[in-house]
């Protein structure tokens, strides 16, 4: 986004100094054209940016420009690194100080950058829920933020899908993951990092412990290895399914995205009436009985004999239920 993107060059030129277009265009992953773009911008919005010609020149501030930030709070501070995100942000107790930073950032911006940033503003919208749901409620979510942020241990009482299903734990919190509307919370006990759905979390307090992140921990690292995991514990079979071509369109509405794209790479055509043939990944039996028959008669199952044997006496206890006497 052009307006960030401005920010962010303004801000390099005033903790860094001389600056050649080419290093700021490295540092943004942005073209050499891009940068001396947003350079001419910047100066087009009253920002004194000079350039120094010849060898080891390059783009600088006016000696003793600065970007004033005047009474931001600490809070305001954290907030200003979710401000794209204000529905987020409100859930995580941080609300009020994402408007006020947004207000001081803007009030600390040159009149072009301005009314950009306040024009960007007004188009973009993050809804995170997905449709048909209604958004989580996580009352114990501020508290963990305040855990992440002083690294403070808290005392939980979780619910868990396996018996026992209300445990105790002593959680070290390491972050917060926002996945399609719901809340994650990845944590370390004393038998490793582990993650937690926080509406799952009945009970939380922090705790006088004190605990020390290892430095080698990356957040995105740890998630997306878990995600890997998760998908490879999800699907532990597969079934073979023919679909109409409207069932196959109706797909994506339907069953997970893995699923979709594997029928795309699997099907093959049976006939000259559009029906097709694909190998699909499956969670258990159940699951995939209650997924098939959303598609109604636009799908057979083929393979495996106990899922087509589950669809069949399904489809038999729906007759009755429904026949007509």
């Amino acid at each position: 986004m052009t307006a960030s993107r401005l920010l962010s060059v303004l801000l390099l030129l005033q903790s860094r100094g001389r600056l050649s277009a080419r290093t700021i265009a490295e540092e943004l992953g942005v073209s050499v054209r891009t940068a001396y773009r947003d350079l001419t911008r910047l100066q087009a919005a009253g920002v004194p940016v000079y350039a120094e010609p010849g060898r080891g020149g390059g783009y600088r501030l006016l000696d003793g420009y600065r970007t004033r930030l005047t009474g931001m709070s600490e809070g305001e501070a954290r907030a200003l690194f979710l401000a794209g995100l204000p529905g987020p942000a409100a859930d995580l107790g941080l609300g009020g100080e994402v408007a006020a930073a947004r207000l001081k950032l803007l009030a600390a911006l040159p009149t072009g950058l301005r009314d950009e940033a306040e024009r960007t503003t007004a188009v973009f919208h993050l809804d995170a829920p997905g449709w048909y749901r209604e958004p989580e409620r996580t009352p114990h979510l501020p508290l963990l933020v305040d855990a992440v942020l002083t690294r403070r241990a808290v005392d939980a009482r979780y619910r868990r899908w396996r018996a026992p299903q209300e445990v105790d734990r002593r959680l070290h919190p390491y972050g917060l993951v926002l996945k399609s509307g719901t809340w994650y919370l990845v944590a370390a006990t004393e038998k490793g990092v582990a993650t937690y759905r926080v509406t799952q979390i009945l009970d939380a307090v922090l705790s006088g412990e004190t605990f020390t992140r290892p430095g080698d921990f990356d957040l995105t690292t740890y998630w997306n290895s878990y995600l890997d995991a998760f998908e490879a514990r999800r699907h532990t079979g597969t079934a073979t399914v023919r679909l109409s071509p409207r069932g196959r369109r109706r797909l994506p509405d339907n069953v997970p995205p893995e699923v979709v794209r594997a029928v795309d790479s699997t099907a093959t055509a049976v006939g000259d009436d559009g029906w097709v043939e694909a190998v699909i990944p499956t969670e258990s039996t159940e699951h995939a009985c209650g997924e098939l028959l959303r598609l109604g008669v636009d799908v057979e199952v083929v393979a495996p004999a106990e899922l087509r044997l589950a669809m069949a006496e399904t489809v038999r206890f729906l007759a009755r239920a429904y026949e007509v006497h």
